[in-house]
């Protein structure tokens, strides 16, 4: 057995680590996907409209497709054109044709009158509105011109992009790929969230929540399971982890008591960049490379895991994506209460922000102990809290990571 001993790898900052594990982090190679898989991928090229959009002129109401010279003298109604129309018999002066909304002028007319300002009695249209040529029409090209570049490589693919890149005849087009993340707890305590406790046991919450968070972060989860607390089973999971994944997480085991055995492991067959970050709940987090891929020694309360892989973990998982964005936004927050700091490293206090009086104000959680999950349970934010030894008062404003939606006062 392994006696205890002080850690001896190097303190470093939460920025430093950030950075540390962001050189590390390569953007995946991209694939080819079609458009009804691309919600919330990134784009990996940039994408040109084929066609005018819209191809023709069309208009923009229901009314009547008319010759804006003919003024407002009665017009004889000659024809209905409605969407989709194809055969189109030309207006001449003196004539009109009903027309519905998106449907294509036909030639010689230049303008449509509504419908809501004209009359149309045994044949004939009436109205006293002198239309000016283009009056309620989309001109061919007004939404997007052929050879345009509609969304350029790094959008981030919502609702409005699947649609534009309909609208432009792109069934198939080319993403970052999404990368494959294993997740493995170690403990001789672990059980299945399903199963009796037994005297010493502990459910296993921690992978559950770190297969959830690589999910909403993007990526494609792998569950390793659990493995006990023995080095060449839990190498022997964490092989098979880096064969099946771009980065493995593996939770708890990266302290300095005789059973944490990550560290020992991934020293043998990796390269450890760091081991301690200066930062409260999560300093054992421990950030290695096995060749190119990516593995996050996590510690084993469940608040220091969540909060680790959200600081570190998930800012790696979104540049292996090709997101432009790394980061949570981050925002200025008046306290609604006074907080009291850890003394000897910058905090990461879990709370609610909400709009009051036109500005943010965040409230805490409850007792912040890195083993109560309930302190994460509906927060939306983690705030950053600076080391010191005096409470910081209400009112005063500390910085906020966002990282759900901001409620209203009365939520």
């Amino acid at each position: 057995m392994s006696r205890m001993q002080a850690s001896t790898y190097p303190m470093v900052s939460v920025e430093e680590a950030i950075g540390i594990v962001l050189e590390r982090t390569p953007v995946l190679p991209t694939e080819e996907i079609a458009l009804d898989e691309a919600l919330g991928r990134v784009l990996a090229e940039d994408v040109i409209a084929r066609d005018d959009m819209p191809p023709f002129a069309a208009s923009s109401v229901d009314g009547y497709a008319v010759i804006a010279a003919d003024g407002d003298r009665p017009r004889q109604v000659v024809s209905e054109i409605i969407a989709g129309s194809t055969e189109l018999s030309p207006l001449r002066p003196g004539l009109t044709a009903r027309i519905m909304t998106g449907a294509p002028l036909p030639v010689g007319a230049d303008a449509v009158i509504m419908v809501e300002e004209t009359v149309e009695q045994a044949g004939v249209m009436t109205t006293r509105v002198a239309p000016r040529p283009s009056d309620n029409v989309h001109p061919r090209g007004q939404d997007v011109a052929i050879g345009q570049v509609v969304l350029a490589a790094g959008a981030v693919l919502g609702a409005p992009e699947i649609g534009l890149l309909a609208t432009v005849g792109r069934g198939r087009l080319r993403v970052f790929r999404r990368p494959v993340v294993a997740v493995l707890s170690t403990g001789d305590e672990l059980i299945e969230p399903d199963q009796p406790l037994r005297p010493g046991a502990i459910r296993d919450s921690n992978r559950h929540t770190l297969l959830a968070s690589i999910r909403e972060a993007g990526g494609i989860p792998v569950s390793l399971g659990t493995v006990r607390d023995d080095e060449a089973a839990q190498e022997a999971m964490i092989q098979e982890g880096l064969g099946r994944a771009d980065v493995v997480l593996t939770s708890g085991g990266v302290s300095v008591g005789s059973r944490d055995l990550i560290k020992p492991i991934l020293r043998r067959i990796g390269t450890i960049h760091f081991g301690r970050v200066s930062f409260k709940p999560g300093k054992p987090t421990t950030f290695a490379t096995v060749g190119d891929q990516l593995v996050f020694g996590l510690p084993g309360f469940p608040v220091s895991s969540l909060v680790s892989f959200e600081i570190f973990v998930r800012p790696a998982l979104r540049k292996l994506q090709g997101f432009p964005r790394l980061h949570r936004t981050v925002a200025q927050v008046t306290l609604g209460h006074a907080i009291t700091p850890s003394p000897d490293r910058p905090e990461y206090q879990r709370a609610i922000v909400r709009w009051e009086d036109g500005g943010l104000v965040a409230r805490s959680t409850g007792a912040q102990r890195s083993s109560r999950l309930l302190s994460l349970v509906g927060a939306n934010a983690l705030l950053r809290i600076p080391p010191g030894t005096r409470p910081i008062a209400a009112g005063d404003r500390v910085d906020a990571l966002l990282t759900g939606e901001i409620l209203g006062a009365g939520d």
